[in-house]
């Protein structure tokens, strides 16, 4: 069952995007003024066929009414302004703005088209504006950006959540950047056209017998009402600020519940107020990229001494745990209002965006996993890097990284890290071991002939071809992604880990090309029995481990082809 958050929520979205609908209508209609003044009319037959027909206007007016009420209402409630967003922030002020600034607008078309039937065509519009009131245009030109501006923030808040926002985000920017731009260009050009027909009498005669209803009285009209409508404005204003410190005193003489933080943080607020509320009222560093309205799930903390007396999630909250496939000890900290004291562990660092709002693949969460570590290690590049100028270094080392790099990704493999002149990368990340030992089998070759290729490139400011050492291991490891800010990364931590960093050492002992575990050929399904084999002593381990000895690793390829063709063979039927 929705919660009245929820219901209010999801209003106050509807209610947005039915006042953001209407505002893009009524900037392409401006925009029609490129091509002249009767575009723009005809134009605006088709505005007024939508918004003030009894179903249009009657949601019209309901979403004007039902968004005012629930932002007044959602700073009403908001309890701390700290810690907000700056985007947040301009929202709120832009949203301020917009009533004051359109008010006298309002009045002078819709207001006296229903009080004395006036006919407010584009082209009284135009002339008030552009030739008779400037400055009043001049006010309207900024209405047009404050409002514009409040609306495709509230769309982006929205819409930055879903999974294809970030392909369609540079058209969707150059839409929000060009309509308002087209829509001022495009009044500028029907207020010079529309002034250079009063040089016409008789256009001029027509465009006043238009004018039915506009009178000085319709003017004053206009002015009490603007007027009236500025004092409720403050007025509104004034009562709201005042109920905002009352409830704020209010709470702070009732019973106090204890929100406990890791590393001993504890913060009192009063029953009742949302754990991401008392995150920011504390100062405590608090991921949220929706604000608080329950979308992004990147609030989320694990609930401890004290979940079992908080009410289930609603349907909301318990959709969007969903999502991200979180477990019942799981909840969003914008959502979950305590009566009694908590204990909480935010999950997401405060700088999480809008990508960990969705479930992610099991191996980036965390989790045990059987896959294949490959090291590999460039044979002598610090001696030769000796007499070499930095930029040789690292002009050679970026090239040898980019092909090693290629070399992995095309086998279906991925690169964690380089180090120094080596790189290490995993293979069978969400596939079963097997395809990993497989796809890793297949990027030695890779790599090497990769290496020998760039060597050849380069021998002109090279004195040796490069040489390269690899080991090769699998095991299960821990898996997920770790780092912190931009160190941050998917990498592998465990004991088969380690054994590749190994096996990748002991190339230089046996003067080989590749040192393989035996366990990698029986996992990928491969015979290595023609290389040499050894049982080698690991520090740390009880057992020896079995590993091949490979000097020329471009051997592997011709090897692997040699036994597929042989099973095809062996598989397929005689005569």
């Amino acid at each position: 069952m929705r919660s009245l958050s929820d219901w209010s929520n999801r209003i106050r979205l509807a209610s947005g995007l039915v006042l953001f609908t209407f505002l893009a209508t009524h900037l392409l209609n401006h925009s029609l003024g490129l091509i002249g003044l009767d575009a723009l009319s005809a134009g605006r037959r088709v505005f007024l066929f939508v918004w003030r027909n009894p179903v249009g206007t009657a949601l019209l007016y309901a979403a004007i009414a039902a968004h005012i009420a629930l932002a007044l209402t959602a700073c009403l409630r908001r309890r701390t302004f700290r810690q907000i967003s700056v985007t947040e922030v301009a929202q709120i002020l832009l949203g301020l703005l917009i009533p004051p600034l359109a008010v006298y607008h309002v009045l002078s078309t819709e207001g006296l088209h229903i009080a004395v039937g006036l006919n407010d065509t584009y082209a009284y519009v135009v002339l008030s504006l552009w030739h008779y009131e400037p400055l009043i245009g001049l006010i309207q030109a900024v209405l047009v950006l404050v409002a514009w501006a409040h609306g495709c923030i509230g769309v982006y808040f929205w819409l930055r959540l879903k999974p294809g926002y970030k392909r369609a985000e540079p058209y969707l920017f150059a839409g929000a950047l060009i309509l308002p731009l087209l829509a001022l260009c495009g009044f500028a050009s029907a207020g010079r056209a529309a002034v250079a027909m009063l040089q016409d009498p008789i256009w001029v005669a027509g465009f006043r017998a238009s004018l039915t209803g506009l009178s000085p009285a319709a003017a004053a009209w206009v002015i009490a009402w603007r007027n009236l409508a500025y004092e409720l404005m403050i007025g509104t204003l004034a009562l709201l600020l005042l109920a905002w410190f009352a409830l704020r005193w209010w709470e702070h003489t009732m019973v106090r519940v204890a929100i406990r933080y890791p590393e001993g943080r504890r913060v009192l607020v009063r029953p009742g107020t949302t754990v991401l509320e008392a995150s920011r009222a504390a100062g405590i560093p608090h991921a949220s990229v929706c604000g608080g309205r329950g979308r992004c799930s990147t609030c989320r903390v694990r609930v401890g001494a004290g979940g079992d007396a908080l009410p289930p999630p609603s349907a909301n909250e318990a959709q969007v745990l969903a999502r991200i496939g979180a477990p019942a000890s799981v909840r969003l900290a914008c959502q979950i209002r305590p009566h009694h004291d908590l204990a909480v562990l935010p999950l997401l660092p405060a700088s999480a965006g809008p990508r960990e709002g969705y479930r992610r693949p099991e191996h980036l969460a965390g989790a045990e996993q059987e896959i294949a570590i490959l090291f590999a290690d460039l044979r002598g590049f610090t001696k030769m890097a000796e007499n070499r100028l930095p930029y040789d270094v690292v002009f050679v080392l970026n090239q040898y990284f980019r092909a090693m790099g290629q070399a992995v990704e095309k086998s279906g493999g991925q690169l964690d890290k380089f180090i120094g002149d080596g790189v290490m990368a995993l293979f069978g990340l969400g596939e079963d071991g097997g395809d990993g030992c497989r796809r890793a089998l297949e990027a030695v070759p890779a790599m090497v002939a990769a290496l020998g290729t760039l060597s050849a490139s380069l021998s002109h400011v090279l004195s040796e071809p490069l040489r390269i050492g690899i080991g090769l291991h699998v095991g299960t490891v821990i898996v997920g992604e770790m780092g912190y800010g931009r160190a941050n990364s998917v990498t592998a931590i465990g004991d088969a880990v380690n054994i590749a960093s190994r096996l990748e050492e002991l190339t230089k002992e046996f003067g080989v090309e590749l040192v393989v575990s035996a366990r990698v050929a029986e996992r990928a399904g491969r015979d290595l029995g023609h290389f040499p084999r050894r049982e080698i002593e690991l520090r740390g381990r009880s057992q020896a481990l079995p590993v091949y000895l490979v000097a020329s690793s471009l051997s592997l390829a011709a090897e692997a082809a040699a036994q597929d063709s042989a099973q095809d063979a062996a598989l397929t039927p005689r005569a």
